[in-house]
Formats: C-alpha cells, sequence, structure tokens
C-alpha cells in the first residue's frame, strides 16, 4: 500500500504540473519561443532516453527480444490510435485571431484531447514507479516538464475566451487529473495481479507510448518556432541528464 501511494503521488504530480503552464499563461499569455525550443526537447531527449535504454530492455527481459519489442509497439500503436481520434495542440499565435464561437470550440477540444492524452502518462508513471521509485521519479519528472506547455495550451483560449483567470487555472487543472486517474484505474485493475512478468510488459508498453509522444509531439513542437539548433540541443542535454541519472541509480 505504501509503494501504491508513492506512486500515485509522483503521476499526482506529474499530472497538475499543467497548473504550471496555466499561470505562464495567464501572467506572460505566450511563452518565450527559445525557452519552449530547449525545454520541449529536453524532455523528449529523456524520454527517448529512458524508453530505449530501461523501459524497452525491462520488456525484454521479462519475456523476450521479439515479444518485448512487441509489446513496445503495441504501445505505440494505442497512442497512434489516441492521437487520430483526439485533437490536441500547441499553435499558442492562432488562438490570438479566433473568434468567441471558434475559440469556444478549440478550448473544449484542446481541454478534452489533452485530458485523454494524459492518461496513459498516468498509466506509466504509475507503473514505473511500482517497478522502481527511482525510475518513477525521473519519468514523473519528464512528463511534468512537457506539461507545462499543454497547461499553456488549454489556459491561453479559455483566457482569452472568458478573461477569467479562475477558469482558466481550473481548466488547466482539470486537463492534468487524468493522470492521477490513469494510475488509480491501472491500480485497481492490475494491482492484484502485480508480477515481474506484467510489470515488464507494462514497462515496454510504456516504452511505446513516450517514444511516440516524443516523435510525436514534443520535437515538432520544440521546432515549430525555428530554432532547430536549441532543439536538437535540449535534446542532447536530455539525454546526457538521463543517462547521468541512470548510472547513478
Amino acid at each position: 500500500m505504501e509503494s501504491f501511494l508513492f506512486a500515485l503521488l509522483l503521476t499526482s504530480i506529474a499530472g497538475i504540473s499543467t497548473t504550471i503552464g496555466s499561470l505562464i499563461a495567464i501572467i506572460i499569455k505566450k511563452p518565450n519561443e527559445k525557452y519552449v525550443s530547449i525545454i520541449m526537447g529536453f524532455s523528449a531527449g529523456v524520454m527517448i532516453l529512458i524508453s530505449f535504454v530501461e523501459l524497452l530492455q525491462k520488456g525484454i527481459e521479462a519475456s523476450s527480444f521479439l515479444m518485448g519489442h512487441i509489446y513496445f509497439f503495441i504501445g505505440m500503436f494505442i497512442m497512434y490510435i489516441i492521437d487520430v481520434s483526439i485533437s490536441h495542440q500547441y499553435e499558442f499565435e492562432e488562438y490570438q485571431s479566433l473568434k468567441n464561437g471558434k475559440l469556444q470550440k478549440v478550448s473544449l477540444l484542446v481541454t478534452i484531447g489533452i485530458f485523454i492524452h494524459n492518461f496513459p502518462e498516468g498509466m506509466a508513471t504509475f507503473i514505473a514507479s511500482l517497478q522502481n521509485v527511482n525510475l518513477g521519479i525521473i519519468l514523473c519528472f519528464a512528463i511534468a516538464i512537457h506539461n507545462i506547455p499543454e497547461g499553456i495550451a488549454v489556459a491561453i483560449p479559455i483566457y482569452l475566451l472568458t478573461e477569467d483567470k479562475k477558469k482558466a487555472f481550473f481548466w488547466s487543472f482539470f486537463s492534468g487529473v487524468s493522470e492521477p486517474i490513469g494510475a488509480i484505474l491501472s491500480g485497481l485493475i492490475l494491482f492484484p495481479f502485480i508480477n515481474d512478468y506484467i510489470l515488464g510488459v507494462m514497462l515496454a508498453v510504456i516504452g511505446g507510448f513516450m517514444v511516440y509522444i516524443s516523435l510525436d509531439e514534443l520535437l515538432p513542437a520544440s521546432r515549430e518556432s525555428g530554432h532547430e539548433h536549441l532543439s536538437i540541443l535540449g535534446i542532447i542535454m536530455g539525454m546526457i541528464v538521463m543517462a547521468l541519472s541512470l548510472s547513478l541509480l
């Protein structure tokens, strides 16, 4: 029960980091492009390295080389289905020119999209934390970093539409709540049956989640402002920090 609660705590921290993004959105409206390039690249670097070096390897150790990769690709396909079904975006500049009707629709779609998109991330942090506390802390950190721009994406259209800081903050918070919800549901369903094989399989699937999110979302977001060199620098920095962290565990 202690490990269950600590895993839930880490997931909650990662999820509600969207509220940091809402505060940035309210205070400065539009984040610094160079900051976004570096921080999104950094998060992608962390998540890509940990997925291939740690999460996929756990799946291979628990099953076999072939099955570990199959579970990994299953994770990628799950995220692909979510991605093509639900819209989520970071085009902050476009919000400024939208009329109220369109803005209301955009704010709803982005909030729902990020809420559903965060659900498997909650499962990822939770399962990783059960397997290894240090691994869970690192994954929590990586997800929290990239949840900040998600909080901005939710808060900006709502704030522009309502001019209500409390509403912008609330809906940004709501979009991140799906992560602890994902953790609780996966815990209630899987916790009684957890063993080394199930953990290995879930970590391989989660590795697929993380790589898909990095390639489809974080990398494009880090490069869309035209600061490609800062983006790749962030990726390298993220990988170095991740490698050093793993070497010290």
